[in-house]
């Protein structure tokens, strides 16, 4: 294929690249806001709709239900441990910083409602998931308490693991029961590290 007058030789699959890579990020964006609204099973042409792409489109990148959950899923663990040390770096102080990654960990934890169900019949990819969760947001969550107690903000002593297993079991039931607010139960917890 010959570029087009002025456009230098391999632009075309360049600016294919950056068109793709936005489209699946849009359709990342998509599928996680739909899966809050809609839980996992939502129709994918809602998904494409409100990526405003088509099902080919979707279908190209995620040929499979699960394919589009686990991608939603890693996409969203990346973004909340990238989110730490920015968070840490520009926050008023560590808690501060503890705090807001805690919500931002909150609203990963409400999306990843019914991920299992997805990807029931792949145990192999949930567990790889589950590692890949594990491996990327403890240490930002140790990063982020070892702050904290450094500042004089929060006792010393504290576990990654139990802080974000804590968290995860008071966001238990919020599907279930429309009057129930796991973040008023957080933010208790967070005072009790004080």
């Amino acid at each position: 294929m010959v570029p087009a007058a002025g456009q230098p030789e391999g632009a075309s699959s360049r600016s294919k690249r950056a068109d793709a890579v936005r489209n699946q990020q849009t359709l990342l964006d998509a599928a996680a806001e739909v899966f809050v609204t809609s839980g996992v099973d939502a129709p994918i042409r809602e998904i494409a709709a409100r990526a405003g792409v088509g099902l080919g489109t979707l279908y190209r990148h995620f040929p499979t239900r699960a394919d589009l959950v686990a991608a939603v899923y890693r996409h969203q663990i990346e973004a909340c441990a990238e989110a730490g040390p920015t968070l840490l770096a520009g926050a008023a102080s560590p808690f501060d910083a503890l705090r807001q990654w805690v919500d931002l960990f909150v609203d990963f934890l409400v999306t990843k409602h019914g991920l299992a169900d997805a990807l029931q019949s792949d145990s192999d990819r949930f567990a790889a998931l589950h590692t890949h969760f594990l491996d990327r947001l403890m240490p930002v969550c140790a990063q982020l308490l070892d702050a904290a107690v450094d500042a004089g903000d929060i006792r010393p002593g504290i576990q990654p693991y139990e802080l974000m297993r804590g968290i995860g079991n008071l966001c238990i039931g919020r599907d279930t029961d429309a009057r129930y607010d796991p973040r008023r139960l957080i933010e208790l917890l967070l005072r009790g590290l004080r």
